[in-house]
Formats: structure tokens, C-alpha cells, sequence
């Protein structure tokens, strides 16, 4: 369902508003889908959909991931891993059950034959792609 991101015409009350924005017949104003990024089963199933964005550019918006590209904090070096699941997602709890990744989700990769956690840093439903920093374990 699209949002709609514009003030009512009514006041809290009850008055009609006279001055609201520029124009009140914007598609501008109105805001799209959310893209819940969720993890593929195999990179064949990975999608990311093509939308068009303001002003003729074009957005990437990552349907399922399979892989991710995570950065290593003390070489300074990125690499592929495979993603295994959502540890925590402080956007939504539910997200973690459901396995929805979004920009600050801690996700569990396979990094060099071992299992890590990792925060992603950039917004897969915007950028089409995931791309997180190894975080240390606390023991």
C-alpha cells in the first residue's frame, strides 16, 4: 500500500486548513513500498528488482540476498560471505524472526570456513546490495 506523506486537510479542530505545502496534487508526495530484504536459499533465487527513481535515475531495491560483502575493521579488507541468518534487528524484533534484513541488522556470516557476526551498513531495499563490518564478539 503507498504512503502518503502530506498533512491532512483538516486541523486537530476540525477547521480546514488553508496553507498546507506548494501543490496539493503531488505525486511527489507520495512515498513508496517497503522492501523487506530477506535471505535467498541459493544465489540463483537472489533477486533485486530495477524501480525507477526522481528525475529519470533508476534504484536497485534487493528482493533476497544470498551473499554479502563484509568488511574486515583491522586489514581494511572486504570479501564475500554467504549470509546464514538475522542475529538481531533493532528496527523491528519480528524482523529478526522473519529474517528481514535492513541498515543496522546483525547477521550471522560464513567468513573463511567459520561463522561471524557482522552489522550491515548500507540499505539493501535502496542500494541492491548488502554490505556490513565484522563486529567483535564479546566474550
Amino acid at each position: 500500500m503507498t504512503q502518503w506523506h502530506m498533512k491532512s486537510v483538516r486541523k486537530p479542530s476540525g477547521g480546514v486548513r488553508n496553507s498546507r505545502n506548494r501543490s496539493d496534487k503531488r505525486l511527489s508526495w507520495k512515498g513508496g513500498d517497503t522492501t523487506l530484504t530477506t535471505i535467498a536459499d541459493s544465489d540463483e533465487k537472489a533477486r533485486v528488482d530495477l524501480m525507477d527513481g526522481v528525475g529519470g535515475t533508476n534504484k536497485l531495491a534487493a528482493k533476497s540476498v544470498f551473499y554479502a560483502n563484509v568488511l574486515n575493521p583491522n586489514d581494511q579488507k572486504s570479501k564475500k560471505a554467504q549470509i546464514l541468518s538475522v542475529h538481531q534487528n533493532d528496527a523491528n524484533r519480528l524482523f529478526t524472526r522473519r529474517n528481514i534484513i535492513t541498515k543496522g541488522a546483525l547477521i550471522r556470516v560464513k567468513l573463511d570456513g567459520s561463522e561471524r557476526i557482522a552489522k550491515v551498513s548500507s540499505r539493501p531495499g535502496q542500494d541492491g546490495a548488502v554490505n556490513a563490518i565484522l563486529v567483535e564478539e564479546k566474550k
